[in-house]
């Protein structure tokens, strides 16, 4: 008999007594600064930037317009709030009619989600709270582009309601970080994580396997860096190549070669069995089933990886 892996739906089921599920929005104005050149210029090399806000096109008023920590005025604000709203009541029906979701969690996803000034994030968090069967918050941002302000209004809030930050941690190595053009190191992500953990507040990390130039053991080690720091759930990533991207371009000269189905699936088996048993798990697989998708042409079907991802898990007796 196989164990079932202890899931985030699990563990939200568990504290409100209810189907929950995640509803992500994407706000125009927010940015990255590996973005807007703070901290470097183009983003990730893996990042195709209009990719992350798909449903932004209802907003093309706000084009051109971001934030970052130093805005000291978001004349848009407004806007934002409407767009905010329009998303959740869209998103939120359809889940509740196809998933039967009870209660929800607002997922600031797209871009960097606490890269503003605190009174727009106030306004925002506060607004998506107040929005009916809505029992939290997960927003996702980077390590680099938080404030401590933040932080402390963040903690404030938990008091009262659900909160998740979510960390993109990809890698602890610093090469790896230097090749993939994410503008800070594994020190900053580190203390970020061991900073919202003194906060009391609840992290998520994103891990991403296949990273270039990467082997098996740099990824199961960043894996067990990941939850030796505290992290209370996690995604865990294959590298795939879009087009209109850096990596779109390393690949076609050749520079970069995709991590295959069985050594993704064999890194996964092992980063599972490491991981503490009270870590959530949010994600195993990502993809996309588009022609925007280069390679690997097995990151193109959800739901086989999840077929493999689970045969896989067989032999160690789990089951996701």
């Amino acid at each position: 008999m196989r164990t079932q892996i202890f899931t985030f739906g699990q563990y939200l089921h568990r504290r409100f007594g209810a189907k929950v599920s995640k509803v992500p929005v994407s706000i125009s104005g927010f940015t990255c600064p590996n973005i807007d050149g703070s901290v470097a210029k183009g983003g990730c090399t893996f990042c195709e930037n209009d990719s992350f806000s798909p449903s932004l096109d209802r907003a093309r008023e706000l084009k051109g317009f971001y934030l970052n920590l130093q805005s000291t005025s978001n004349p848009h604000l407004e806007k934002q709030l409407q767009q905010l709203e329009w998303q959740f009541q869209a998103l939120s029906s359809r889940l509740s009619d196809e998933n039967n979701a009870q209660k929800f969690l607002v997922y600031f996803q797209s871009f960097t989600n606490t890269y503003a000034p605190l009174e727009t994030l106030k306004a925002l968090y506060e607004k998506a709270l107040t929005f009916d069967n809505v029992v939290g918050l997960s927003i996702g941002t980077r390590s680099d582009s938080i404030s401590d302000e933040t932080f402390e209004y963040l903690a404030d809030l938990s008091q009262k309601t659900e909160i998740w930050i979510e960390f993109g941690i990809q890698s602890i190595y610093d090469t790896t970080l230097e090749r993939i053009n994410r503008g800070h190191d594994s020190a900053n992500v580190k203390e970020a994580i061991r900073k919202a953990k003194s906060y009391g507040l609840n992290v998520c990390g994103h891990l991403i396997f296949g990273l270039p130039g990467e082997t098996k053991e740099m990824m199961l080690e960043t894996a067990k860096e990941a939850y030796a720091l505290g992290i209370d759930s996690v995604k865990y990533h294959p590298l795939y190549v879009v087009k209109r991207t850096a990596l779109a371009n390393e690949y076609a000269r050749g520079e970069f070669e995709p991590i295959d189905e069985e050594l993704y699936l064999e890194v996964l088996r092992e980063a599972i069995v490491l991981k503490p048993s009270h870590v959530s798990v949010q994600r195993i697989s990502a993809g996309i089933g588009d022609e925007s998708l280069i390679a690997p042409q097995w990151c193109k079907d959800k739901n086989r990886q999840l077929r493999s991802i689970n045969k896989a898990l067989e032999s160690v007796g789990l089951k996701y």
